[in-house]
């Protein structure tokens, strides 16, 4: 991920329903169709946030449509979350800083326009510059000239292109970074770097009511409300081809009806279990119910621009509320054991070898009612005399787990005005009030990676002034270790650099690390062969139907 005032993938974790810009809908299947695949499967979702332009989403439900209509250079493996080269032949580099890549032969896009270099370059200048306002702008930070074509400081842009972007031919093109990033190229899985058509520049309106990609499957209709229909693209020249004709995604606002439904027999998959139906699941659907690790932790953010929770020693305050904290307790009874108790800032999914540091926080997560009292108090006490957890009340169970996170907290300082929740209506509200900097007290704050990269779960949240860094903690130590972290060639020694830095992170209690959240999935008898990436979203082109 970019540089030092990144990233934006809307803290939202849990798979939420958001209010959409039409995508529009309708139209034949450009040369694709149902083919020999299948029959199509029908799955819950939520309407996307923004258009589907590649640069410009940044939430789950928009993420799922891209990872199935479009493949970049790199893939990330289903299994184990590793990048892999894909429309990427090869990826050279010296120096870490200049990088040519070769674009592999024989892809296209769905409209059968060839797939090229210049099909990566014209995207990424498109999704960096200013005057195109793509939400993941800052995921081309890194690359030489992006100050030009994305001002940071509120002027004009002064380029259109980025300067470290060049078409060497048909298949190369250069880049060139303005410092050393050893992991740059496993960052060219995630969606913003994208290859796109001709036709998204030279009839923009159209392509965004009906996006086309170079995916395994094409866009057949969208009722923004209702339901997008995807379907196989018989001509896919990747070796993940779609195992099925097409996926119905039904937009659902409450994920308690979507279970509703598949337990009826009128929805075939379900990829996020409320926790209402926890308990019964099992008994529900047997083994037609997945429940496994993906890279999502839940987190309390805090507003350090207030003064009150920025003061000296209000990091023991943090501390304390860390372990008031009865965490086994909070996912064993609310969750079922679909959520772990976190012991870190970052997510198993990650592996050791990848920086998961299990009991990095120590004594700082474990529930402790004395120490946590006495913490507190050394820390000048609780800041206006009360926790206000803040958190939007419109989707993800959150109330549930708030409620409960408080219970703890009254229990173990012995009062119960301790801590109350503070719920905001709807998650947009939510998330306006957090960039407004108007939060008083700590917020609900998940992550979903972008990357399995020990960077992706550190930069964008605590390097100061990154994009989700959105309670505003800025520490140097921090950011003169990710610094260090993101030169070093070498990948374990960048690894290490990344641990002391999450060190740094645990010392300030800069977030207070709640649990780590697996991703679950109920599927009807009709198919097979259902898995969730560790990104806790369906494998689709894999599911198997009849």
């Amino acid at each position: 991920m970019g540089g030092a005032t990144h990233a934006k993938r809307v803290a939202c974790a849990a798979a939420v329903a958001l209010a959409a810009t039409a995508c529009g809908g309708g139209g034949d299947d450009s040369g694709g169709g149902s083919g020999a695949g299948g029959g199509v499967l029908s799955s819950s979702w939520g309407d996307p946030q923004n258009p589907l332009e590649p640069a410009n989403t940044n939430e789950v439900q928009g993420g799922k449509v891209l990872d199935m209509i479009f493949r970049g250079l790199k893939r990330y493996n289903p299994q184990t979350g590793a990048a892999e080269d894909m429309l990427a032949e090869k990826i050279d580099t010296k120096d870490s800083q200049n990088f040519t890549i070769t674009v592999k032969n024989g892809w296209t896009f769905s409209n059968g326009e060839k797939v090229t270099a210049k099909s990566f370059v014209d995207a990424w200048n498109y999704g960096a510059s200013l005057k195109n306002n793509q939400k993941n702008a800052y995921f081309f930070g890194y690359i030489e000239g992006y100050g030009k074509v994305h001002p940071e400081d509120g002027s004009k842009q002064s380029a259109d292109t980025l300067s470290g972007l060049k078409v060497v031919d048909d298949r190369t093109f250069t880049v060139k970074l303005t410092q050393k990033f050893s992991t740059f190229p496993d960052t060219l899985g995630y969606p913003a770097f994208a290859p796109l058509p001709q036709a998204f520049f030279s009839d923009h309106a159209g392509w965004i009511k009906k996006p086309v990609g170079n995916g395994p499957y094409m866009i057949d209709s969208y009722t923004k409300g209702s339901q997008m229909s995807l379907r196989k693209w018989d001509k896919y020249p990747g070796a993940d081809k779609a195992q099925n004709g097409g996926v119905d995604l039904k937009v659902y606002t409450d994920n308690n009806t979507a279970y509703t439904d598949l337990m009826a027999g009128n929805l075939d998959l379900v990829d996020d279990v409320p926790a209402a139906q926890l308990k019964n699941v099992k008994s529900d659907l047997g083994d037609r119910y997945l429940n496994t690790p993906a890279g999502i932790i839940q987190t309390l953010a805090f507003p350090f621009y207030d003064a009150q929770w920025n003061k000296a020693d209000s990091d023991k305050v943090r501390k304390g509320l860390s372990m008031a904290i009865n965490r086994k307790q909070i996912t064993e009874t609310i969750f079922q054991k679909t959520r772990t108790p976190a012991t870190d800032w970052t997510s198993p999914v990650l592996g050791k070898d990848g920086g998961f540091q299990d009991g990095l926080c120590g004594d700082f997560c474990d529930y402790d009612p004395e120490q946590a009292k006495k913490l507190i108090a050394e820390g000048g006490g609780i800041p206006g005399g009360q926790v206000k957890i803040s958190y939007n009340a419109d989707t993800g169970s959150h109330k549930q787990w708030v409620d409960a996170v408080c219970n703890s907290i009254n229990n173990a300082l012995g009062n119960d005005k301790a801590c109350v929740g503070s719920p905001v209506g709807t998650f947009a509200d939510f998330r306006t009030r957090i960039t407004q900097k108007k939060m008083s007290g700590p917020f609900r704050a998940g992550w979903q990676m972008d990357y399995p990269l020990i960077q992706n779960f550190l930069q964008p949240l605590y390097y100061t002034n990154a994009s989700s860094n959105d309670g505003k903690w800025s520490n140097k130590k921090f950011d003169g270790l990710v610094d260090q972290a993101n030169k070093e060639t070498d990948t374990a020694k960048a690894i290490g650099l990344f641990q002391q830095a999450e060190e740094v992170v645990r010392d300030n209690m800069a977030a207070i690390p709640l649990w780590y959240q697996n991703g679950s999935a109920g599927w009807s008898e009709r198919l097979s062969n259902v898995k969730l990436n560790p990104f806790s979203v369906p494998v689709y082109n894999e599911i198997k139907v009849g």
